[in-house]
């Protein structure tokens, strides 16, 4: 059987989104039957079909107030309101970061596949929701005595993917909505660069709080726009917490309710910002496997997608497979670790269409941003 029909079979499944859904135990031991099976290389292509799929996520989630989970501090009774009055601009998909990685979702999609069905209805969700006024809103709720530390640095990070997103997409609605949330990513910058310093220890975990994510996604919209203050900041905590790692116990990965890899989000960040004669010396060191062509990562499996922990193991296979296509990046010696990354991606996609809202909220974003890192390979 060839990879073609393989990667066929994957879109066949992607795309049956009336079929009747399985239970918890049914879905687990599928689940374990397939992540032992031959691993399907093909290579995963975001084009206008999948991108018809995909756009169907956020645009669900984008303005679905409830159920939501707002991590807020209340300082007072008069902290209580409804979350489309605290976030008017990122008040739906459950929670404030996918609510701000769903409109990145939007926007990558509409920059790359403009003639989407949909897009005129992506358009002007994005127009109406990160409008100036909703934006100075958002402002208001960071500056608050009790939630100035609020999404740091995991939101802050995707708001600077979306406007990073902005800033490379040629559209006159671009440019109105990245002077719209200007205000607010001036405010995360500055955010950045004042609290790193005080960050002595990073953390090192496969979920929100993960430095090297954080810092990754604020590395690359500064990078984009040529912010020195905000490189600098970056490389230089960066370099001050991870220049002397060795030998990543990736094997304890992942954890129960991972949705990012501590040592590959890690070694990912590093190929950003060490050059790739002294980041092979380094990847050596932190994780010596991976240039072994038959190194094997196993996929993450999820048991039960209604559960909102557990499928979060959706999310570390799209991560995983990003995070190995930028660390394979212009070194053909790693180039086996594309294959591993197409596993991952092909593996998992079939399963958020027509997820439960426990993943469907999120999820696609992590998708689109892994079916991006396959782009010109």
């Amino acid at each position: 059987m060839n990879n073609n029909f393989l990667f066929s079979i994957v879109l066949i499944l992607c795309y049956s989104c009336n079929s009747a859904k399985q239970t918890p135990q049914e879905n687990a031991q599928i689940l374990n039957t397939v992540v032992s099976a031959k691993p399907i290389y093909g290579i995963p292509k975001l084009n206008l079909k999948v991108a018809n799929t995909l756009i169907e996520l956020p645009l669900h989630c984008l303005n679905i107030e409830y159920p939501n989970k707002l991590s807020q501090t209340l300082g007072s009774s008069e902290d209580l309101n409804p979350p489309r009055v605290l976030h008017p601009a990122f008040y739906g998909c459950f929670d404030w970061h996918s609510s701000v990685h769903g409109h990145w979702s939007l926007v990558s999609l509409l920059k790359q596949f403009p003639e989407m069905d949909k897009a005129e209805e992506a358009k002007n969700r994005l127009l109406n929701n990160i409008s100036y006024e909703n934006i100075l809103k958002e402002i208001e709720y960071f500056k608050g005595t009790h939630n100035k530390s609020f999404e740091r640095t995991y939101g802050w990070a995707w708001l600077l993917k979306l406007a990073e997103e902005l800033y490379t997409w040629d559209s006159n609605i671009a440019r109105t909505l990245e002077s719209n949330l200007q205000p607010l990513t001036d405010l995360i910058i500055q955010k950045y660069i004042e609290f790193l310093p005080k960050l002595n220890y990073p953390m090192r975990v496969g979920t929100h709080s993960n430095t090297a994510f954080g810092l990754s996604f604020a590395y690359d919209y500064a990078l984009t726009v040529n912010d020195e203050a905000l490189k600098n900041a970056i490389t230089n905590r960066a370099k001050y917490f991870f220049l002397k790692d060795k030998k990543c116990p990736i094997t304890w990965e992942p954890s129960g309710s991972d949705f990012l890899s501590p040592c590959l989000e890690e070694a990912a960040l590093m190929k950003r910002l060490l050059p790739n004669p002294e980041f092979k010396i380094w990847l050596n060191d932190f994780l010596p496997q991976l240039k072994n062509k038959d190194y094997q990562l196993e996929v993450g499996v999820v048991s039960d997608r209604t559960d909102g922990h557990l499928v979060h193991l959706d999310g570390v296979n799209f991560s995983r497979a990003w995070s190995l296509n930028k660390i394979a990046e212009g070194l053909p010696e790693y180039k086996h670790l594309n294959f591993i990354a197409n596993h991952h991606i092909n593996y998992t996609l079939p399963s958020i269409v027509d997820d439960s809202y426990e993943g469907g909220h999120w999820l696609g974003s992590f998708a689109i941003y892994a079916l991006n890192s396959t782009i010109d390979r």
